[in-house]
């Protein structure tokens, strides 16, 4: 709608004209003239009016082809058009309401009549542009929630993607951090878990690759979901090894209760496997080894490879600790002792010499944990 609303009158009569202008005027409407119907056709788009005051009686193209062509034509929009003739013919009336007018005044032309229903084709005008800028607005904010949506799909998919080949936090922390700042290196306490299969090496010289392949498979899946369920990091694979952090790169409280309440529910499931592994002649057994202590975390490796780690003595201590266990042993050093205070029962089983460490170590082997 133009302000103040915009009348366009057609008509090859120019008294009539003057005076619709006069009239319309006088109510404060802006008004544009043609003078036949072919002038018409031919600026309405550039002065897009708010309304049309239509003749019928015109040479060359009349009023009624006027409205049928002004009303075919999607560029134009809608535009309320009020025939104005001097026949009142009820079938003139039917075919002008059929070209598409949507009002129909007789001449001579009442001047109450006349504004009221220009003022009732203007109000029908607004509301129909209201419903169109809303429809308008309404389609744009559909685009933007179908791309937020794709967007979504698209991060849940690389999500996906990712946690086939990195632990969960991992892949969120990566895709939700800047790339300047992606797992920085940095150093904290942590609590480190090893675990690995007892008699893995000679059962993997004896067996078939299909029968290795599908014993790893099952303990793979089966370990990898309770890590998840503790929501511990699992930081790799190591053959029949695992390696699970706890504490970073998400901090949680308690991580050696965690830990360790991960590595008994392991060993349960382990338990019920390696019975089954023992009916198809497969001698495995399962140890964990669990230390507390200051790792340095971040990204190891070099530009085109790289991968989150953990270095420090806390994991050259639980893979020893792990290496030690015997089958069904889940050995803790003395801080993880500490860390669970009365939860847990745990047996000493001395001070251990392991490789690579100068000073024995004081081992526990968790019996349960409460």
């Amino acid at each position: 709608m133009h302000d103040p609303p915009r009348i366009m009158i057609v008509d090859d009569n120019e008294t009539n004209r003057c005076l619709l202008v006069a009239r319309l005027g006088a109510e404060g409407y802006e008004t544009i003239e043609a003078e036949n119907g072919e002038r018409a056709l031919a600026v309405v788009r550039d002065v897009a009016p708010d309304v049309v005051l239509l003749d019928v009686m015109m040479p060359k193209i009349d009023g009624f082809e006027v409205c049928r062509r002004l009303k075919g034509d999607p560029a134009l929009g809608f535009v309320p058009i009020i025939m104005v003739t001097a026949r009142a013919d009820s079938k003139d009336v039917v075919t002008g309401l059929n070209a598409g007018a949507d009002e129909y005044l007789t001449k001579p032309i009442d001047h109450a009549a006349l504004v009221a229903r220009v003022r009732s084709m203007l109000r029908i005008k607004e509301l129909h542009d209201r419903a169109e800028a809303q429809a308008v607005e309404l389609a744009s904010w559909n685009r933007m929630l179908e791309q937020r949506v794709a967007d979504q799909v698209a991060q849940i998919e690389r999500v996906s993607r990712l946690k086939r080949f990195l632990s969960p936090q991992i892949a969120e922390l990566i895709l939700a951090s800047s790339p300047s700042d992606t797992l920085v290196s940095h150093r904290r306490q942590v609590t480190i878990v090893f675990c690995d299969l007892r008699g893995f090496t000679a059962f993997a010289e004896t067996a078939e690759p299909e029968e290795v392949s599908a014993v790893m498979r099952e303990y793979h899946a089966t370990l990898g979901f309770i890590v998840h369920e503790f929501e511990g990091t699992l930081e790799r694979f190591i053959g029949d090894g695992l390696m699970v952090i706890f504490g970073d790169p998400l901090p949680c409280t308690d991580p050696c209760a965690r830990a360790v309440q991960m590595a008994v529910a392991m060993r349960g499931r382990l338990s019920e496997l390696s019975s089954k592994w023992r009916r198809q002649s497969h001698e495995l057994g399962f140890g964990v080894g669990i230390a507390y202590g200051y790792a340095t975390l971040g990204p190891i490796g070099f530009e085109g490879r790289s991968e989150y780690s953990a270095t420090g003595t806390v994991v050259n201590l639980a893979a020893r600790l792990c290496a030690e266990a015997r089958d069904g042993q889940i050995l803790i050093d003395s801080k993880v002792r500490a860390a669970l205070d009365s939860r847990a029962t745990a047996e000493p089983v001395g001070e251990l010499t392991l490789k690579g460490l100068h000073r024995p170590i004081a081992a526990y082997n968790v019996l349960e944990m409460t």
